[in-house]
């Protein structure tokens, strides 16, 4: 599974990374977590609002910190 953030690299970018590498643990996932900071790669993805969360290749969040059990619950529906 693949989870991507992108943002600047913020505060605010840094804990959605956390949280969603919590939530992939919790789930005990095969994961790899990527951190955009590129601005045109950012525009490009589609992203108007960061921090955002791409898990695969969906857009789950955007210009939003999802806590660990709302990511638990994209990542794992069930």
């Amino acid at each position: 599974m693949k989870l991507t953030i992108y943002g600047s690299g913020c505060a605010k970018c840094q804990t959605l990374a956390k949280n969603a590498a919590a939530a992939a643990q919790a789930l005990e996932l095969d994961y790899d977590l990527e951190k955009i900071t590129d601005t045109n790669a950012i525009i490009d993805a589609g992203i108007m609002r960061t921090p955002a969360l791409m898990i695969n290749d969906d857009i789950v969040a955007e210009g939003k910190i999802p806590t660990v059990d709302e990511i638990r619950h994209m990542l794992d529906p069930s």
